[in-house]
This record gives C-alpha cells, sequence and structure tokens, in this order.
C-alpha cells in the first residue's frame, strides 16, 4: 500500500464511557485525562420510553460545562418488543423517533445501539486471574453450557451443544459448590446487564422472568430476526437522514448463538446483508474489535471492507484459549493487530475530511483490566478505571507514532 503523508491534525476523538451521575468515575476525572467526547446514556429512563429533549439537554449541559462534549449516545436501547416485533411495536418505534429528534435537537448525532436477543453481553468469570496479577473477563464455553443445561435448565437447551461439550460441562457443574452456581447464574442474567437498562432486576424470581424473556424468542430463528431488524431499520432510517443521526449497531457479543436465540451481527455476512438490505449512508456499525476477534474473521480485513460504515469504534484486544473460549487481555496485546487498526481508521477518516465529508470516527478504550487497585472501587464489569485509563494511553501512544512519523 502507498504510504499517505499526513500534513493536518487528524487525531482520534477520545472518549469514554459514562455512567451518569452514579458513576464512580467523574466527568471532572475525564476532562483530567483529556477525554474529548463522553459516550452515555440517559440509563435512568427506561428502555422502549421516549427521551425529551429536557433530559437530553440537561445531561448534555452537564457534560458541556467540563469541556467535553456528548459525542455518541450508548445507547439508545432497542426494547424486546422492537426486536420480537410485539404488539406494541409501533409505539416502541414512535417512542424511538422521538428519541431520536430530541438528540437532534440537542446536536448529538450518532448512536450505538444492538439487536441481540435478551442479553447485551454475556461473561462466565467477571474475575479471571491474569498472569501478573490483574484482574479480566473471562467467556468460558464449556462452563456457559453448564450454565444453561444444569443451572438454567433451559428447555432443548442439549440440543445446542455437542456431545463433547456436554459431557465436559456436566462435569464442571458436578464440581460447582452451591454458592458458585448461584454466583454465576447471578453474574449472566443481573450483574453484567443492570447497568446497561438490563432486562431483568434484581428480584427474587429472576431466573424464572429470564426464562419467560427467552421463551418470546422460540419461533424467532435467524431469517425472522433478520426481517424484524429490517422493518426497525426501515422505521427509523428516514428519520435518521431527517435529523443527520449516524446508526451504528455494535456485533454481537460473544459473535455466535447462545441460549437457543439466533445472532444476526457477528460475521462479515451479516453486514453486507445488513448494508445491501437497507441502503443508507446513516445506516453503519460501531467497529468492536474485541466482539468480533472472537470469531474466524481477520478483524482488520474487516475494517478494511467496511471502513465507510464505521460511525464508532470500540478497541479493545482477546485471548482466544480454545474453541468458543476467550478472556480479554487489554487493548494493545492479543489477537487484534490494533497498530494496523489504527491506522486504517486514521486513514479512513483522511479520506472523508479529503472528500468534505465528516470525518471524525470517535473511540473509546472499550472495557479494561482492573489493575492499582480497580478491584477496590465500585465500577461497573468491564469499566474500571486504570485498566480503561492504561489502554486509553496505549492507544494514543499507537496513534502518536503512526502521526510522528507521518505515514500511515
Amino acid at each position: 500500500m502507498e504510504a499517505i503523508l499526513l500534513d493536518f491534525d487528524m487525531t482520534l476523538e477520545k472518549s469514554w464511557r459514562w455512567f451518569g451521575d452514579s458513576d464512580s468515575i467523574s466527568l471532572a476525572m475525564l476532562r483530567q485525562m483529556d477525554v474529548a467526547g463522553v459516550v452515555t446514556s440517559l440509563y435512568e429512563v427506561p428502555a422502549g420510553n421516549a427521551w425529551t429533549s429536557e433530559q437530553v439537554s440537561a445531561q448534555h449541559q452537564k457534560i458541556q460545562s467540563h469541556g467535553m462534549r456528548w459525542n455518541v449516545v450508548e445507547s439508545l436501547p432497542v426494547a424486546e418488543g422492537i426486536k420480537t416485533h410485539s404488539a406494541e411495536y409501533d409505539q416502541l418505534i414512535q417512542n424511538y423517533i422521538q428519541s431520536m429528534k430530541a438528540l437532534s435537537e440537542n446536536g448529538i448525532d450518532r448512536i450505538c445501539y444492538n439487536f441481540m436477543p435478551v442479553l447485551d453481553w454475556a461473561r462466565t468469570d467477571l474475575n479471571f486471574q491474569m498472569p501478573n496479577g490483574s484482574v479480566s473477563m473471562q467467556f468460558d464455553y464449556e462452563l456457559f453450557a453448564a450454565f444453561d443445561v444444569f443451572m438454567l435448565k433451559r428447555p432443548g437447551a442439549e440440543r445446542d451443544y455437542s456431545r463433547d461439550v456436554l459431557a465436559k460441562a456436566e462435569q464442571v457443574f458436578g464440581q460447582m459448590s452451591r454458592e458458585q452456581v448461584d454466583q454465576i447464574t447471578y453474574n449472566i442474567i443481573v450483574v453484567t446487564q443492570s447497568f446497561i437498562h438490563g432486562n431483568v432486576g434484581d428480584s427474587q424470581n429472576y431466573i424464572g422472568h429470564f426464562l419467560n424473556l427467552l421463551d418470546k424468542y422460540a419461533d424467532i430463528g435467524k431469517d425472522q430476526l433478520r426481517q424484524n431488524l429490517k422493518s426497525f431499520l426501515d422505521d427509523i432510517l428516514p428519520y435518521a437522514e431527517k435529523y443527520e443521526i449516524k446508526m451504528a449497531i455494535h456485533p454481537d457479543d460473544p459473535p455466535f448463538p447462545l441460549l437457543g436465540l439466533p445472532r444476526i451481527v457477528s460475521t462479515s455476512e451479516d453486514f453486507e446483508w445488513m448494508f445491501n438490505t437497507c441502503k443508507s449512508d446513516m445506516n453503519g456499525m460501531t467497529f468492536c474489535s474485541g466482539s468480533l476477534s472472537i470469531g474466524e474473521e481477520d478483524v482488520c480485513e474487516m475494517a478494511e471492507r467496511f471502513t465507510d460504515k464505521i460511525h464508532f469504534a470500540h478497541l479493545r484486544n482477546n485471548e482466544v484459549t480454545s474453541y468458543r473460549t476467550f478472556h480479554e487481555s487489554g487493548h494493545y496485546d492479543g489477537k487484534v493487530d490494533m497498530v494496523n487498526l489504527v491506522s486504517i481508521i486514521l486513514r479512513e477518516q483522511k479520506r472523508r475530511a479529503d472528500n468534505d465529508m465528516n470525518s471524525v470516527i470517535p473511540i473509546r478504550p472499550d472495557h479494561g483490566l482492573c489493575l492499582l487497585g480497580d478491584d477496590q472501587s465500585k465500577h461497573n464489569p468491564g469499566y474500571p478505571l486504570y485498566g480503561r485509563m492504561k489502554g486509553l494511553a496505549e492507544i494514543s501512544g499507537i496513534e502518536a507514532a503512526i502521526l510522528d512519523k507521518g505515514i500511515i
């Protein structure tokens, strides 16, 4: 590839996910880290309800008072009734459009969302010990199978796993204490979901409620869920164009079927289908290197392939240790060639700038290792202070080296 000399300031817009006033990491702390953009939501508004312009304005003014801007909404949640196309669908769509209008009125032009049924993401171990003493999160496929078949006891779950995986899952389950069973069940259903508009609250019957949610997808396979996504995009993209809001879908995490639920945003073929079926410049993606690196495709090749559709980027890394088993390895070290990926994003920003387009691709360090006392703080799973700050510094260092050489 021919070198491109950079003769202008085309730095990445450094961003940080902030969980509102309840977040242990304050806006003042973000400003000290030279964060430019705050990625947040209206977490107090239940999923499916409409946001008002006044609510959005109050949140944005709070962020602006610290010298930053609300650059990405993560997320304006897609209610389960939209994903299942239930009887409430029309009202939920109107609420979503009203929320988009409220964002547009306040100058916010980017929405990160997902179309994952029931669970936004899944991990089996929130305290995975790394060799250097830091703490990460792990997804163990055999342990998840044990959860699905023997703890949750989802009807028909055993049909979704091979004999070998089932045998290992049964062995894993047989070695677990009652306390361990209760903890992993609670972590998967409640702890990892409750702070991001989770579907299941901290109730006595959270398992029963969770099974009822899964049952709503009993007759929804991959093709039907794709059609439901198409219906959603057909209904909201005209308003995205009217309000100039970029819709950035997040990949499935992890990118393979779980709990009998279909996955439709996991592979290059999925993205090709989506972008070809719903043609709009507003229809794009949140390029999450962490989620995408768990699959078999090359993350950087995917970034090159869909570079013009990247509206937002989550940068993190994984180590895949066995079939569908992985742990988060930070930001620089791991399966993803982060230097190459940052170069691709910078190159795309230059292309957009050269063509008089909105060139900004906000990035944020996604998740992070718990280190330097992070484990003693009250942070949400995957969102420690020092681990993410280390990731932001590593990404900034990569970017600085690329720009200093003047070549991408």
